[in-house]
C-alpha cells in the first residue's frame, strides 16, 4: 500500500511501530547538500538519460550525453511526442542559436500545456540539467499506484528511503510477476543483493533498462527521489500490458454474462415496461394543468416544480425508457443470434406502445414549459437585458484600458522614418479595431434604452455607466484622430530631411571628388622641356581658376542643403537619430578641403611663373646654340654624305673626321667666357638635335670635345660625370648589342619614346591606389563613385575578384587588371 505525505510535504518509511527512522532530516537541507555532491549529479545523469533512451529506442534514435544532446530542442521535441502520442509544431532546422532557442521553448510550451509547472526552467537558463527530464516524467507518468503482496505486509512512505534496501522494487516485481521472484528467500540486512537481483530481473524479464547503481543506492544516505521515481514509471509501463490482459479476461466474461442473463432480461422488461406507463399516466394530467398563478413567486414554484421535474423526476424515467429498448432490442439480437424464438412481450406493453404513451407525456410536458415561459418572460427579459449591459460594457472597458495612454504617448518624437511608417501602420490597425468596436457602444447605448423604456428598477446607475462609456469614447476618437495628425506631420518633416539627406549626398560626393582631384592637380609635379609646353599648362590652370566661382556656388549650395536640414530640425524640435545614412562626408570636411584648394591655387600660379622664367632661359639658350650649330652642321653634313645613304655609319670613321677640328675646338675653349655657353650648347645637343647623322656626328664630337675638357677644369667636372653616363644610356638602347652601328630606325624608336607622353602599369596601380585609400583592392563602390559610369562598369567587368589576406567581400584585384592593360598579364 502507498501511503500520503504528510503535512509538510515530506514522506517517510515506517516500521512496525508506525516511528518514523532518525535519518529523516529537513528537505531543505538534504536539497542543499544533493547540489554539491557529485555522485548525485552522475546519478541524476544516468537515470534519466536511461529513462530518456527508453522512449527514444522507439523513435530509431538515442542521446548519449543530456547536458548537449537536447540543447537544440529537436531531440526534445522528438521525446516528447513519443511520450505523448501527439504531434508538436514544426521543428526549425537551421544551426543558429535562435534556432534552437526557439525549438526548446516549443517543448517547453507543450510541457507547460500539460499542467506542468516549470520553475527555473527556460531555452537559455543554466539550472540542473535533469530538471527538465524531471518536468517530462511528472507530466507523463501518471500517479503509480504500486500493489504489493499482501505476504510482505510493506508499506512505501517516502520515495528515496523506502526503496532504499530493495525489498521494494523486488515486491513491486513478485506482485505482478510472482514466478520471477522468490520474495519470502529475500533479506533486509542485505540490500545490495536486492537491489542487484531486482534490478537484474527487470533489465532481463521484463525489458527495463538499469538505470541506477545498486552501489549509489546504498551508499547515499538520501537516494534521490527523482531518480527513483524515473526508474519506479518504467515498472509501470512495464506492467499496464498485464492489466490490458485483464481487461480482455474481464470482456468476456461480461459476454459470457450476457448470455446467462436473457431471462433475466425478459423479466426485467415486462417489470420495468409495467412500471414506466403507470408513471406516464400519472404525470400527464399534472402537466395538463394550466391554472394560472397570480404572483410572480407562485409562478417561479412552478417553474422550480418542474424544473424539479425535468432534473430529477423525468432523468431516471428517460434512462429507464432507453434501457428498456435497449434491452428488448439486445433480448431479440441475442435471442436470433443463438437460434432462439423472438421475445414477444404482453399486450400493450410493446416498445411502439411505450413510445406512443412517450410522445404523449412530452407533448404535454412542452405546452406546459410554454405556459411557465410566457408568464414570466417579462421579468426575465429585464434581468437578461441588465446582465448583457452589465457584460457588454466589462467587455468595452476591460478594451478600452490603457487605450488613452496609449494614444497619448510621443513616441513618434524619437522614431526615425522607418520607425515612424511601422507606428503609421500599427495606428491603422488601431483605427481599424476602434471601427470595429463601434457596433458595441451602440449596442450598449440601445441596450440602456430599452431597459429605461420598460422601467428598470436600476436605471439610474445604467444610465451614468452608458453616459460615461459614451463621453470616454468620444475622447478615445479625438485622441486618435489627433495622434494620426502628429504622426502624419512628423513623417512629412522625416520624408522632407531624408530628400534633403539624399540630395546632400549626390551633391557632396561629386563635388568632393572633384577638390581631391583639384589637390591632387594642384600638387602634382609637372616636367616640360618647352615654353609651349609651360604655357599650355598655364592656359590650363587659369581655366581651372575660372571654374572655381562656380565651384564655389556648388559648395555653397550643398552647405545651403545641410542647413536646411537644421533649419527645418530646430524650428520643428525634430530630434534626429544618427547622421545622413547616404554618406559620410560632413560639411566640415568639404570647408576643409575647399580653404585647401584655395591654398594651393597661388601656389601652382608661384610655380608656373617660376617653370615660365626658366624655359624662356632655355629657349634663350637653345637658340644659341643653334646658330652655333648651323656653323658645324653643314661641314658635318659634308662629311658624313656616305654613312646617310645607309641611314648609319661608324663612329670609327666620324671620329677620324672630327680629329682635325680639335684644334678649332680648342682654340674656342682657352676663351674663359666661353665655357659656360659651351656646356648648355652639348647637353642640347645631345638630347634634342633631331636628324640621325647630326645627332651621330654630335656624339662623336663629344668625345673629341671631351678630349680637350682636362685642359678645362670648370667645364671638365660638370660634363664627365652628366654626359657619360647620359650617353651610355642612350647606347645601350640605341646599339644594345654593341656593334657600333646605329641605325635610323632604332634612333626613330628611341625619340619616339623618349618625346611620348605615356603612361605605365605603374602608373596606373599608383592612381587605382588612391582611389581605393592606400588599400591594395578597389570596391564596386568606390569605382562607382570615382570613375564615370561606362568607364566604372567597363573596370567592374574586367577586373578579377582579390583573394588577398585583407580580402572583403566584393573587392576587385586592380593590380592584375592594370598590368593586363599594358600586355603584362592576361585578363
Amino acid at each position: 500500500m502507498v501511503a500520503a505525505a504528510g503535512r509538510d510535504g515530506r514522506v517517510g518509511r515506517s516500521g512496525g511501530g508506525g516511528q518514523t527512522n532518525d535519518y529523516m532530516q529537513p528537505e531543505e537541507d538534504w536539497d542543499r547538500d544533493l547540489l554539491l555532491d557529485p555522485a548525485w549529479e552522475k546519478q541524476q545523469r544516468k537515470t534519466f538519460t536511461a529513462w530518456c533512451n527508453s522512449h527514444l529506442r522507439k523513435a530509431g534514435t538515442q542521446i548519449e550525453n543530456i547536458e548537449e544532446d537536447f540543447r537544440d530542442g529537436l531531440k526534445l521535441m522528438l521525446l516528447l511526442e513519443v511520450i505523448s502520442g501527439e504531434r508538436l509544431a514544426k521543428p526549425e532546422r537551421g544551426k543558429m542559436r535562435v534556432h534552437k532557442i526557439s525549438n526548446v521553448n516549443k517543448a517547453l510550451d507543450f510541457i507547460a500545456s500539460k499542467g506542468v509547472k516549470l520553475v527555473s526552467i527556460g531555452a537559455e537558463g543554466k539550472e540542473t540539467k535533469t530538471k527538465p527530464s524531471w518536468c517530462l516524467l511528472s507530466c507523463f507518468c501518471p500517479s503509480l499506484c504500486l500493489s504489493l503482496a499482501e505476504p510482505a505486509h510493506f508499506a512505501l512512505f517516502c520515495l528515496s528511503h523506502s526503496w532504499k534496501d530493495g525489498l521494494g522494487f523486488c515486491a513491486l516485481i513478485h506482485r505482478h510477476r510472482p514466478e520471477l521472484i522468490d520474495y519470502g528467500k529475500l533479506r533486509k540486512d542485505d540490500p545490495l543483493t536486492n537491489l542487484n537481483t531486482a534490478f537484474d530481473v527487470a533489465e532481463k524479464y521484463l525489458d527495463i533498462p538499469k538505470m541506477l547503481d545498486a552501489e549509489d543506492i546504498v551508499g547515499t544516505a538520501r537516494p534521490d527521489e527523482k531518480a527513483i521515481m524515473t526508474y519506479v514509471s518504467s515498472f509501470y509501463h512495464a506492467f499496464s500490458g498485464a492489466q490490458k490482459a485483464e481487461t480482455a479476461a474481464n470482456r468476456i466474461c461480461k459476454v459470457l454474462a450476457v448470455n446467462q442473463e436473457n431471462e433475466q432480461l425478459m423479466e426485467d422488461y415486462e417489470k420495468l415496461a409495467s412500471d414506466l406507463l403507470e408513471w406516464i399516466r400519472r404525470t400527464i394530467p399534472w402537466l395538463e394543468n394550466r391554472a394560472p398563478e397570480n404572483t410572480m413567486q407562485a409562478m417561479q414554484q412552478k417553474l422550480e416544480d418542474f424544473r424539479d421535474y425535468r432534473r430529477l423526476h423525468k432523468p431516471p424515467k428517460v434512462q429507464e425508457k432507453c434501457q428498456l429498448e435497449i434491452n428488448f432490442n439486445t433480448l431479440q439480437t441475442k435471442l436470433r443470434l443463438s437460434n432462439r424464438p423472438a421475445f414477444m412481450p404482453s399486450e400493450g406493453k410493446m416498445v411502439s406502445d411505450i413510445n406512443n404513451a412517450w410522445g404523449g407525456l412530452e407533448q404535454a410536458e412542452k405546452g406546459y414549459e410554454e405556459w411557465l415561459l410566457n408568464e414570466i418572460r417579462r421579468l426575465e427579459r429585464l434581468d437578461h437585458l441588465a446582465e448583457k449591459f452589465r457584460q457588454k460594457a466589462s467587455i468595452h472597458e476591460s478594451w478600452t484600458d490603457g487605450k488613452e495612454a496609449m494614444l497619448q504617448q510621443k513616441d513618434y518624437e524619437t522614431a526615425t522614418l522607418s520607425e515612424i511608417k511601422a507606428l503609421l501602420k500599427k495606428h491603422e490597425a488601431f483605427e481599424s479595431d476602434l471601427a470595429a468596436h463601434q457596433d458595441r457602444v451602440e449596442q450598449i447605448a440601445a441596450i440602456a434604452q430599452e431597459l429605461n423604456e420598460l422601467d428598470y428598477y436600476d436605471s439610474p446607475s445604467v444610465n451614468a455607466r452608458c453616459q460615461k462609456i459614451c463621453d470616454q469614447w468620444d475622447n478615445l476618437g479625438a485622441l486618435t484622430q489627433k495622434r494620426r495628425e502628429a504622426l502624419e506631420r512628423t513623417e512629412k518633416l522625416l520624408e522632407t530631411i531624408d530628400q534633403l539627406y539624399l540630395e546632400y549626398a549626390k551633391r557632396a560626393a561629386p563635388f568632393n571628388n572633384w577638390m581631391e582631384g583639384a589637390m591632387e592637380d594642384l600638387q602634382d609635379t609637372f616636367i616640360v622641356h618647352t615654353i609651349e609646353e609651360i604655357q599650355g599648362l598655364t592656359t590650363a590652370h587659369e581655366q581651372f581658376k575660372a571654374t572655381l566661382p562656380d565651384a564655389d556656388k556648388e559648395r555653397q549650395a550643398i552647405l545651403g542643403i545641410h542647413n536646411e536640414v537644421s533649419k527645418i530640425v530646430q524650428t520643428y524640435h525634430v530630434n534626429m537619430a544618427g547622421t545622413n545614412p547616404y554618406t559620410t562626408i560632413t560639411p566640415q570636411e568639404i570647408n576643409g578641403k575647399w580653404e585647401h584648394v584655395r591654398q594651393l591655387v597661388p601656389r601652382r600660379d608661384q610655380a608656373l611663373m617660376e617653370e615660365h622664367a626658366r624655359q624662356q632661359q632655355n629657349e634663350r639658350l637653345r637658340k644659341q646654340f643653334g646658330a652655333q650649330a648651323n656653323v658645324i652642321g653643314p661641314w658635318i653634313q659634308t662629311k658624313m654624305e656616305v654613312q646617310l645613304f645607309s641611314f648609319s655609319f661608324s663612329f670609327l670613321d666620324s671620329y677620324s673626321h672630327l680629329q682635325k677640328e680639335r684644334e678649332n675646338v680648342y682654340i674656342c675653349t682657352q676663351q674663359p667666357d666661353k665655357k659656360e655657353y659651351f656646356n648648355e650648347r652639348l647637353k642640347l645637343f645631345l638630347f634634342d638635335f633631331a636628324f640621325p647623322a647630326v645627332r651621330c656626328a654630335a656624339e662623336q664630337f663629344l668625345l673629341t670635345f671631351m678630349a680637350l675638357l682636362p685642359k678645362c677644369p670648370g667645364l671638365h667636372d660638370s660634363l664627365v660625370l652628366q654626359g657619360e653616363a647620359e650617353f651610355a644610356r642612350i647606347m645601350s638602347i640605341v646599339d644594345p648589342n654593341r656593334m657600333g652601328v646605329v641605325t635610323f630606325q632604332a634612333f626613330i624608336d628611341f625619340m619616339s619614346r623618349e618625346t611620348a607622353d605615356t603612361d605605365t602599369a605603374d602608373q596606373v596601380m599608383a592612381s587605382f591606389k588612391i582611389l581605393a585609400g592606400d588599400k591594395n583592392y578597389i570596391t564596386v563602390d568606390e569605382l562607382r563613385r570615382e570613375l564615370p559610369p561606362d568607364q566604372a562598369e567597363y573596370c567592374i567587368a574586367r577586373m578579377a575578384p582579390y583573394n588577398g589576406r585583407d580580402a572583403v567581400p566584393g573587392a576587385l584585384d586592380y593590380m592584375s587588371f592594370s598590368t593586363a592593360l599594358y600586355g603584362e598579364s592576361d585578363l
